[in-house]
């Protein structure tokens, strides 16, 4: 049995894509299954295959964004399930699914399952109304209806994917569904929902999605008995968990390990890998203190940094411009921690090529207080003060660069500081957007004894 959780230790746009990409291709992974999250999602991957122009796929080196699709799409023979923790945007799922079509990639393995709740446009029109009422207390959403649809499901009355297939069903509770709904929404100054509108809209649904809405324990439960790799994707990180993050500037699942288990369908017991991603340097979109956070010049060198434009720190959801700041090791540990990780990956290494030198924060200050963890109170964290560390940055070129050894001496020491403060082996290196553009710690050793 092989089961590998990909998380974030940071806030989210860690690159856990680009990882699960990575590893799903590398491990020939049979099953994929994203675990939490929605449309809110945003996962950068540019996939590439070795062989020449004649073999390589249409799709080879396209850069993909990923909101709702699991990483392991590209993976030939790899079952790829939104689990029961997500929920769906049916009409953004079809939009992803179109596009990947279009550069030929095969999706007839892409499935959905039957308990994952359903985003609706009664979703996206609340979660608009919200941020907007919240006025100054405005978390930075990504205004998808993600937040709402998770309310919904944890009220127990939304609706889950598989009663789009219950055609008797829907016509007995959409007008209780449309009557609640337009009550919520009348509050906020919303327009009311109509009922012959949403009951034509899932109808739609059912005929567009239906032949992917399947019951998932049978595929988790033959995976597992088969001993194929199964991958773990999560979405977000530890500091937007709805219970552990920087609470209320988060998500409404939860983005840890534990979530993977109950997400997925997967046993805790049979999760026996734990990759946490982080970035080279801390990056956030939304709302909430970011201890570490650069501004200015800084940022920007930061926020620009990268061959193309689309490497540039800005949400793959949104568009917004990431914040940005030094390495922040205390929520990295914390996350870590959380998380049970038993590997890191450490991606954007190359962004900080050519930097005079690199910190990280060690600690924070508060109240005239060391503190070695993130404080469950969130407005108390934003008066923290970083503590900072500072190592020499390097001159030559990490960029590219797929074997360990090769890395510059000072970026290896770096990784090698990183690994000593949050007290997990730091495995992988990303020096690049594309899949084989990281270096795997140990990975020539494991070849040569092969």
């Amino acid at each position: 049995m092989s089961v590998t959780a990909v998380v974030g230790c940071g806030w989210g746009d860690e690159g856990k894509g680009k990882i699960v990409d990575a590893l799903a291709s590398a491990r020939g992974a049979k099953l994929v299954i994203r675990f939490n999250g929605g449309p809110n999602a945003g996962h950068t991957v540019v996939p590439e295959v070795d062989g020449g122009a004649a073999s390589a796929p249409r799709w080879n080196r396209v850069v993909f964004r990923l909101h709702q699709v699991p990483s392991g799409v590209f993976t030939p023979g790899c079952v790829c399930v939104c689990g029961p923790g997500t929920v769906i945007d049916p009409d953004g799922f079809l939009a992803e699914i179109a596009e990947l079509e279009a550069h030929g990639v095969d999706t007839e393995r892409v499935l959905l399952s039957d308990r994952a709740h359903v985003v609706l446009p009664v979703h996206r029109q609340r979660d608009r109304l919200l941020e907007a009422a919240r006025e100054g207390l405005a978390q930075g959403t990504t205004l998808r209806g993600v937040g709402p649809a998770y309310e919904d499901k944890v009220a127990r009355i939304g609706l889950r994917l598989g009663d789009l297939l219950d055609r008797e069903y829907l016509r007995e509770y959409l007008p209780f569904f449309a009557d609640e709904q337009s009550r919520r929404l009348a509050g906020l100054g919303g327009e009311p929902v109509g009922l012959q509108e949403l009951l034509e809209l899932c109808d739609r649904w059912a005929d567009r999605i239906g032949n992917r809405i399947v019951d998932s324990y049978p595929i988790v439960r033959d995976a597992l008995h088969e001993g194929g790799p199964i991958i773990l994707e999560g979405q977000l990180g530890a500091g937007r968990d709805i219970d552990w993050g920087i609470y209320p500037y988060v998500t409404s699942s939860g983005a840890t390990t534990g979530a993977a288990a109950t997400g997925s369908g997967v046993p805790a017991t049979a999760i026996r890998e734990v990759v946490g991603v982080v970035k080279a340097f801390a990056t956030s979109v939304g709302g909430g203190p970011l201890v570490t956070e650069l501004f200015g010049a800084e940022a920007e060198r930061l926020r620009t940094a990268g061959g193309a434009e689309t490497e540039h720190e800005y949400g793959a959801t949104t568009g917004r411009a990431r914040r940005c700041g030094w390495f922040d090791a205390v929520a990295a540990r914390q996350a870590a921690a959380i998380n049970g990780c038993t590997a890191m990956a450490v991606t954007k290494l190359d962004a900080l090529d050519g930097l005079p030198e690199v910190k990280i924060a060690t600690a924070y200050e508060l109240d005239g207080q060391m503190l070695d963890h993130v404080p469950s109170n969130t407005r108390r964290l934003a008066h923290a003060e970083p503590v900072y560390e500072t190592l020499p940055g390097w001159t030559a070129p990490s960029r590219e660069i797929r074997e360990w050894d090769r890395l510059p001496e000072a970026a290896r020491a770096y990784a090698g500081r990183i690994e000593a403060l949050v007290g997990v082996p730091v495995v992988y290196a990303g020096t690049g957007p594309s899949r084989p553009e990281m270096a795997e710690r140990g990975a020539q050793e494991e070849r040569a004894a092969r």
